[in-house]
């Protein structure tokens, strides 16, 4: 079985794939090697961030001999609700995916073991893995900034799944925390950040070397191998779902008046990979707008980006006024609100289910 959900957690969205894209190779190989039929378990969540994404697309980039007309799916979360609720919905995904996996396995096209390919895609999953984790393990003031302008500690108050927020460490810190909570908070807050961080680093510091040639050779991987367009794909799906405009709502009205400014450090570092990131992925696509190859898709992003604006208003103020009716004491006499805490917190909690349901690959 392979797992997407800690991997990226732990090393960005760029750094997991291709490890896990390297694992199959090499699983497929030792089978090969000793006669084993392979059948890989592919543990894929809603989100991109823990493997989600279009499953046709997926499919076909997996490495060339890793199918063979096996391949095993989860399906987990708000998928299940999205694909298989409706009887016609749920033959055209099966559909879909059997049709995706034949293709894989008669039609291989060999660009996975072009070794030169390998090691430029080496080279930029370094690069994005390291600058993931300047920012997630070694920005000291990162762990503050995710636990004030996210609602993680409400949504580990929500039911939304068979296991707890944390593991029991007892520390509220980022080992601790499962990957589902993770991505969950990041979508809320519209930044998305698991699912595309490090990517315009690692791009732009490889097009450093040789602008014009890197940027062509980019552009020829998107065309030609379905690993490299899957990732660009998924970057880009999860890029027009970013509101960079929100995010900074939530990071201005959410944090202490004390951590504002260490704060807003840290968002506009954010926000300078994200732009970074998009005006890469659109050179390489040669897209003017982000999913300008998928109209469909752009139009029904364009659409719920719009109707879940409001619900993120409502939030930061249901999340504000819930944080400051905790941290008053009985003693100071001050009333922040006319609501219970009961009824703050069932407030936050329906936003956060509102914009799920309006996002959509949550978790």
């Amino acid at each position: 079985m392979l797992g997407y959900s800690d991997s990226n957690k732990d090393s960005g969205f760029l750094s997991s794939n291709w490890e896990i894209h390297k694992a199959q190779k090499s699983l497929q190989k030792i089978a090969e090697e000793y006669g084993v039929n392979l059948r890989i378990f592919h543990g894929r969540g809603g989100s991109v961030g823990r493997g989600g994404g279009p499953a046709y697309e997926a499919i076909l980039a997996q490495p060339g001999h890793s199918i063979n007309g096996r391949i095993k799916i989860t399906e987990q979360g708000e998928v299940l609700a999205s694909k298989y609720s409706l009887l016609d919905l749920a033959l055209y995904n099966l559909e879909t995916i059997t049709t995706a996996v034949i293709q894989a396995s008669l039609l291989r096209t060999g660009f996975d073991d072009i070794e030169p390919w390998n090691e430029i895609m080496e080279e930029l999953a370094a690069r994005s893995r390291q600058h993931y984790r300047n920012l997630i393990y070694e920005q000291p003031d990162f762990i503050d900034f995710f636990h004030q302008v996210t609602p993680i500690e409400e949504i580990s108050q929500l039911q939304i799944s068979s296991r707890p927020a944390r593991r029991p460490s007892g520390k509220k810190d980022l080992s601790s925390l499962r990957a589902i909570p993770w991505v969950f908070s990041w979508t809320q807050t519209r930044f998305l950040l698991p699912s595309w961080y490090g990517v315009g680093t690692a791009l732009q510091e490889f097009l450093n070397e040789e602008p014009e040639e890197h940027l062509k050779l980019l552009g020829y991987f998107y065309l030609k191998w379905p690993f490299f367009k899957m990732v660009i794909s998924k970057a880009e799906m999860t890029l027009a779902k970013v509101d960079i405009q929100m995010a900074h709502h939530y990071v201005q009205e959410l944090s202490n008046p004390e951590d504002k400014a260490r704060f807003e450090k840290v968002f506009e570092q954010i926000a300078s990979e994200f732009y970074l990131t998009r005006d890469l992925v659109l050179k390489i696509t040669g897209h003017k707008r982000l999913l300008d190859g998928d109209p469909i898709l752009q139009r029904s992003v364009q659409l719920r980006n719009g109707t879940i604006v409001p619900l993120g208003f409502i939030q930061v103020s249901l999340l504000k006024r819930l944080r400051q009716s905790q941290n008053s004491t009985v003693t100071s006499g001050v009333i922040h609100s006319r609501y219970s805490k009961g009824e703050l917190l069932r407030g936050a909690l329906l936003t956060i289910n509102g914009i799920a349901a309006g996002m959509r690959n949550t978790g």
